[in-house]
């Protein structure tokens, strides 16, 4: 069942540690029920580790197993996928497949999957690394900014053989004053006081270059073919010491920072343990009807065979192999069936997992078992204004029973309604808030009866698509 939830996803046990079974119990936290799409994922995740402790000729020959996922839409396929992916640690994006297929489709092919890959795994490794050398990069930024505040005295211009001794007690001074200047700062009482930064402006002649195969396939960067054209040109700022302090703590994790190293660990990282999500392939499968100006489905579906089965794609960072990324695709298959598809792109999803429908109690659970669940999110933001907000599990069963009633009189959309009851309910709760005298909301199933009586007012359910 889908659920978005924060970022974080807390493991205590390492990664390469992880059994089968564990790792469910982790999907689990966060995305209910469909044990056999877990099961499938949980088998995959762990053969990656596995591979990893091969030799190197061994490893190279074992390809992942493909997954495709088969259910209504908002039973959990992308979450499931999704949540996987921040376990592993290991870049995710997912794709629609049937943008491929979108009329007057210009300037983006499905290569684009595996660039955009790339990309996301280089944010990812370069917040790494910038945790890293976040505690030095803050140390050297805060010398730079106090020697704005308090620049160092000048040594004397003498030829004598004995020191200076004024010299030498100016800079006893400034060292006790550096110091109680550091305290303040760190104490954050000179956030408001004005400096004077030199920063870097970038600003670049703009060049858009078309070509037969689309603009993302023209990785051409100007500055590094003509470096002495377009230097970078510098400009003394005020800002207060609050924002001088962001700005140079950036500038020095960009100096700390190696991003030819970041760059080729990316590329490895994307390569051996990169996941990418395919979405409505069930809206490419099938043959073509003989009309309309779409892009042919089958044509789509060629086109992405080579990637699923293993190519080698240009980026602009270089070349990337596509034979170890592992591809979860999904869909409906409501008109179609994964048997529409083009042979050769059936063997390469040779795991097949089936999600079921949402019932009553799949929902009572979604709202009360994940680990931020839906209830508790709603109680947390009210509870930032004084709210205490409680639902009775009479209350729970109702919003339920109704999720489940829409669903059996229109095209099932799981869990993805919730949302939309559980905002019609607290409307007036949430619009009232910081007016509300009575700081203490208790739902219960005779408020939500009455309320969802009013929502479906002289409406039909099966035109009431949440």
């Amino acid at each position: 069942m889908v659920f978005y939830l924060p970022e974080n996803i807390e493991t205590a046990t390492m990664l390469d540690e992880l059994t089968p079974r564990q790792i469910v119990a982790e999907l689990d936290k966060h995305v209910v029920g469909q044990k056999d799409a877990k099961r499938s994922v949980a088998i995959a995740l762990r053969n990656r580790m596995r591979r990893q402790k091969l030799s190197a000729e061994l490893a190279e020959e074992i390809l992942p197993k493909n997954i495709i996922m088969i259910g209504p839409t908002g039973v959990g396929k992308t979450e499931i996928a999704r949540r996987l992916a921040r376990l592993a640690n290991s870049p995710f994006i997912k794709v629609e497949a049937s943008r491929f297929t979108e009329v007057g489709y210009v300037g983006r092919d499905v290569e684009s999957m595996i660039r955009d890959l790339v990309e996301i795994s280089i944010d990812m490794v370069r917040e790494e690394k910038i945790e890293e050398i976040a505690e030095k990069a803050e140390q050297n930024a805060e010398e730079r900014l106090l020697d704005l505040l308090l620049p160092p005295p000048t040594p004397p211009r003498t030829d004598k053989t004995q020191p200076d001794d004024g010299y030498h007690a100016a800079l006893e001074q400034f060292k006790r004053t550096r110091e109680k200047l550091r305290a303040q700062l760190r104490e954050g009482k000179l956030d408001d006081r004005q400096v004077e930064v030199e920063t870097r402006e970038r600003s670049f002649p703009a060049f858009e270059i078309i070509s037969s195969q689309g603009i993302e396939e023209m990785d051409i960067n100007i500055k590094d073919m003509l470096p002495g054209l377009f230097g970078q040109r510098s400009k003394k700022r005020r800002m207060p010491v609050s924002d001088a302090m962001e700005y140079l703590i950036q500038e020095e994790e960009n100096k700390l920072i190696d991003m030819d190293q970041v760059t080729r660990t990316a590329v490895e990282r994307a390569e051996q343990s990169g996941i990418i999500f395919l979405d409505e392939i069930d809206k490419i499968a099938g043959r073509e009807r003989g009309h309309g100006p779409d892009v042919s489905r089958e044509g789509v579906q060629r086109d992405i065979l080579p990637i699923v089965e293993g190519t080698t794609v240009n980026t602009r960072y270089g070349m990337v192999r596509t034979d170890h990324i592992l591809f979860i695709a999904a869909g409906a298959f409501h008109v179609s069936k994964p048997s529409d598809l083009i042979p050769e792109l059936q063997g390469r999803f040779p795991i097949r997992v089936e999600l079921h429908s949402l019932n009553v109690e799949d929902f009572v659970r979604i709202l009360k078992e994940p680990k931020t669940a839906l209830v508790k999110q709603y109680v947390a933001l009210l509870e930032t204004e004084g709210i205490k907000l409680s639902f009775t599990d009479d209350a729970l069963d109702e919003i339920a029973g109704f999720a489940a009633k829409v669903n059996d009189q229109t095209e099932n959309i799981g869990a993805r309604r919730l949302h939309t009851i559980m905002e019609r309910l607290l409307d007036e709760i949430s619009f009232e808030g910081p007016d509300l005298k009575k700081k203490t909301a208790r739902i219960d199933g005779a408020y939500v009866k009455k309320q969802l009586a009013e929502i479906v007012k002289d409406q039909d359910l099966s035109r009431y698509i949440l």
